[in-house]
């Protein structure tokens, strides 16, 4: 039992830490994105100022900007969920071994 609680325990631990990676990378795709967005913002304001830019690449550059914030926020929510269901099993995991230790005590009180 104890081995399997172990076993479970370093895979909830794994699973956190894929996760923890996966927002890690998904910070920096917002990062980027920012910066994608920053630009589409000054090509915007040069649009409004009269300079000539072109409006087709502007409106691309957003399309493209918004649908890879999308993507980056439907995978950051999914990480985030695995994270929760990561954390709520190791506090599973704990709470199983502290009643193993609880039992222990007693086993050896009787002894």
């Amino acid at each position: 039992f104890i081995q399997r609680t172990e076993w479970t325990l370093q895979l909830m631990t794994q699973r956190a830490l894929d996760a923890e990676s996966k927002v890690e990378k998904l910070k920096q795709e917002i990062f980027i994105l920012q910066g994608e967005l920053e630009t589409s913002k000054m090509e915007n304001e040069n649009l409004r100022a009269g300079q000539t830019t072109d409006l087709g690449a502007v409106k691309h550059n957003i399309d493209f900007a918004l649908q890879n914030l999308h993507t980056i926020i439907t995978g950051a929510n999914w990480s985030i969920r695995q994270l929760t269901s990561g954390v709520e099993s190791l506090s599973l995991v704990a709470e199983v071994l502290k009643s193993t230790g609880k039992i222990s005590e007693v086993e050896a009180e009787k002894e």
